[in-house]
This record gives structure tokens, sequence and C-alpha cells, in this order.
């Protein structure tokens, strides 16, 4: 939308809704924006928004609310996100400090961010064996078919099929092995993801389509091996936000209960502008998310680590993002130091 004018309109209606919770009304725009504009104006404002999709009318009143288009809109359009304040930020320091351990810290973290947000804070982070790969074997099993077989410093064995698109001879895989084991030795299993190009290249040409696929199954099998957990707060927020939820609020606490649904979300979420990812409404693929936005943010330096928050889609966006992305960059400091 490039009318100016009509994206302060769409701002001054998310921004009157989210701290109201009523529908918006261009009376309502005139009294508590300086848009400089007559109610008329601001009503034909209103009505190309509404055919746009980006706000509506909940009911016959002349108020309107955004809609999930609405809120992507104003979120897209935040041109900076505000620092924490100082007493934000005091508070943050005094929480972290008094944690003990590693584990302590997070929780104090996603606390914390429950606290700053008003809405369920979480934090994924995953959790790596210290295991060592030892030793890589790969056996011929069929014509086309292929068992790795990876060995680690714990005493675990790991052991993964392929399927070959050619015939591959059993000294060829042999080597296969062999080149896999030298180049992988004494890798930990969690520095993920495998240098597959390198890999790929350390052999002759006429092994290299059986080695991409086998170091892709090495590299999917100590994937598969790694675990991730969520630390969550702040679900009583949730509850409290039963009014804009409705009904909906029963699957959106047993999807946080069982943690798959959200972790495979924040899995999915990659950093779009501001260092952060938002999510809202349908864009979270998840029907038992449907009334909900995300917004998260990657910490630290392992994969897989975020730090995010779950709320009605009609939350205080720019506060949420703003909390978010310090905490992750605050987080993200601490752990480097540490």
């Amino acid at each position: 939308m490039s009318d100016t004018r009509r994206l302060q309109v769409l701002r001054a209606i998310v921004e009157d809704y989210v701290h109201t919770r009523e529908p918006v009304g261009s009376k309502a725009l005139v009294e508590r924006h300086n848009l400089e504009v007559s109610p008329a104006t601001i009503r034909n404002d209103m009505a190309h928004l509404e055919e746009e999709g980006l706000i509506a009318a909940p009911h016959t009143s002349a108020g309107r609310i955004p809609t999930d288009s609405g809120y992507r809109v104003f979120v897209d359009k935040i041109t900076e996100v505000r620092p924490l304040t100082r007493a934000e930020r005091r508070a943050m320091d005094t929480l972290l400090e008094t944690a003990d351990d590693h584990e302590a810290m997070l929780e104090q973290t996603v606390r914390l961010l429950a606290m700053l947000t008003n809405q369920v804070a979480v934090i994924q982070y995953p959790q790596h064996s210290t295991a060592k790969i030892r030793h890589i074997d790969v056996v011929k099993m069929h014509p086309h078919k292929a068992l790795t077989i990876v060995i680690l410093s714990s005493g675990r064995v790991e052991q993964r099929m392929v399927t070959l698109s050619d015939e591959v001879e059993e000294e060829m895989l042999a080597r296969i092995g062999q080149r896999l084991s030298e180049q992988l030795y004494s890798r930990s299993v969690s520095a993920l993801p495998l240098p597959i190009d390198s890999l790929i290249g350390s052999i002759e040409p006429a092994a290299q389509p059986a080695m991409a696929v086998i170091a892709q199954a090495v590299e999917a099998t100590l994937e598969a091996g790694r675990v991730d957990r969520i630390i969550m707060s702040g679900t009583a927020n949730l509850a409290k936000s039963g009014g804009d939820l409705g009904p909906s609020i029963a699957p959106i606490l047993e999807a946080l209960e069982e943690q798959v649904v959200l972790l495979r979300l924040l899995h999915e979420m990659q950093q779009e502008h501001h260092g952060l990812s938002v999510r809202i409404g349908r864009e979270t693929s998840h029907d038992s998310l449907a009334e909900t936005a995300v917004v998260a943010a990657a910490y630290g330096e392992a994969d897989g680590a975020k730090l995010g928050v779950v709320g009605p889609t009609r939350m205080d966006y720019g506060t949420t993002m703003s909390a978010v992305r310090a905490m992750a960059r605050y987080l993200s400091r601490i752990l480097s130091e540490g």
C-alpha cells in the first residue's frame, strides 16, 4: 500500500484497537490522532482499507478492526524497533545475574520476557550430545541399498539405510566409509551441518553421487539424535486474553503444552527484518495457532536456538518486537562471554 495517509490511518486503527479492544471509528481517529484531514476523508480511507482486506467490520457498528493482513502490513512498515527502557534493562540485568547455571539463566530470561510483554514467552534450545564421531562404515545390503553405520565415542551405534540411484560396488562403498571416517573423526555430533560439498570433493568423481547421498544420510542420523527443549512462561497471560481468543484458547493451550507444534513452527521461522521473524494468524500454518501471532528471534550460536513470544493477533507488536530482539541480543552476549 503506497498511500502514506492510508498507512497512517491503518497504523492508528491498529494502535487504538490494541489498546482499547474496541472497533475504531473515524470520529475516534480524528480525536486521538493528528491526521490533519476531515472525518469524511478518513472514512474514505477506511473504505479503501476495507476493500484491500486490511480492516473489517466485526458487526454492524461503524467501527473497524485490523485483519491479519492489516497486522502484517503494520508490522512490515515498522521502520525501527525501539530499544528497551533503562528500567527494563535494569530488570534484565538483575534477573539474569541471579542465575547460577545455564538452564537457570534461560528460565529467568523467559520469565522476564513474559513479564515485559504480558504474553506467553518461550525459549527453544537444542540439547546436543557431547559424543564425538569415532568411525563410519558403509555396508552394501542390496544392489541399490547401503547401510551407514556411525560409531560414537559414547558407545552408541547409529544406523540408517540409504537408497542409491546406481549400483555401487562394495569396494567403493568401503572407500566412502573410510573417507568419511577420516574427514569426520572426532567431530562433535552437535557440529551440524556437515561440510557436504567438501566431503563430496574429497573422493574420486565416480564415487561422488554415492558420497552425496551417504553424507546426507550421516547428517540426518546425527540430526535425529538431537533433542530440542522448550522452556515456557506466562501461559496465564494467554488465559487473560480469553476475550480475544474465545473458544480458540483451548487448542492453543494444548498446542503449547504438547510443544511439538511450537517446536516445528519455531524451526520454520527464519529471520526477516529487524533481526526478527513474525507470523500472524494463518501464517503460522497450524490450525491450533490460527488466532495467534508469534514473534521470534535467534540467539547465541547454536542452530535452532530461538527466543519468542506467543499471543493473540491483537498484540502490541512494537513493544513485543522490541523486547524479543533485545532479550535475544542480551542473551547472545551473555552466552558468548560465558
